[in-house]
């Protein structure tokens, strides 16, 4: 990252390790423009479940890919336990990870350089889309803790679920993000790994926050 460039925050992590909702607090906090890029497979992998498309099919989910634009994600469907499943599908596809490669680059690319920055989220982040950014952060949490966040969610959406069965989606979704053969889940080599099992949100912030100031000191 040189003056040139805007700053490009990487932030890595299994489902319900909380990287969510810190990347979203310092989108907020610095002003930067925020993507959620597990968001771009949601949307991937809902379009394929509404046109009645197998969610295995790599040929029909990449031509779906190839149309999916980083402006278009707020379909509150794409929050659904199924479509999250069929995200975690979908995105051991290469074909479809190859059609969204483009779209997340362009998102924090130079053609953004008038503003302040940007801040992506998801699996593959530090690894593949922005590898040369010195500001990247791995954020994990017990299975059994992400387990019961998501279980709180999915309860005050008024839903009914079952912890066991949300724990083995979460490890079900762990094994097919970490094992995939196309930029499987693992950290960065330099990204600062933070366990977020027992902390307090705001301090997991602030302690990204001392990280991100130190490493951006005298950029413009």
């Amino acid at each position: 990252m040189t003056k040139n460039t805007i700053p490009v925050i990487a932030i890595d992590g299994p489902a319900g390790s909380g990287k969510g909702t810190l990347a979203r607090a310092l989108a907020t906090h610095l002003e930067y423009d925020y993507l959620d890029t597990g968001s771009l497979y949601r949307a991937v992998a809902w379009k394929a479940m509404d046109d009645k498309i197998d969610p295995t099919n790599e040929t029909e989910t990449t031509k779906i890919a190839q149309s999916i634009l980083s402006e278009n994600l707020m379909n509150p469907g794409f929050r659904d336990e199924k479509v999250g499943e069929g995200a975690s599908i979908v995105a051991a596809h290469p074909g479809v990870r190859k059609a969204l490669f483009d779209v997340q680059k362009g998102f924090g690319s130079n053609k953004f350089k008038a503003k302040k920055g940007a801040i992506l989220d998801g699996r593959d982040i530090g690894t593949k889309i922005f590898p040369e950014t010195p500001l990247k952060f791995f954020i994990t949490a017990s299975a059994e803790t992400r387990a019961e966040r998501r279980f709180k969610e999915l309860q005050s959406m008024g839903k009914a679920c079952n912890y066991g069965d949300v724990l083995r989606d979460i490890k079900a979704r762990d094994a097919r993000d970490s094992t995939r053969k196309v930029d499987p889940l693992t950290p960065a080599d330099d990204a600062i790994v933070i366990d977020t099992s027992g902390l307090d949100p705001d301090h997991v912030v602030e302690k990204v926050l001392s990280v991100i100031r130190s490493k951006t000191r005298g950029l413009s």
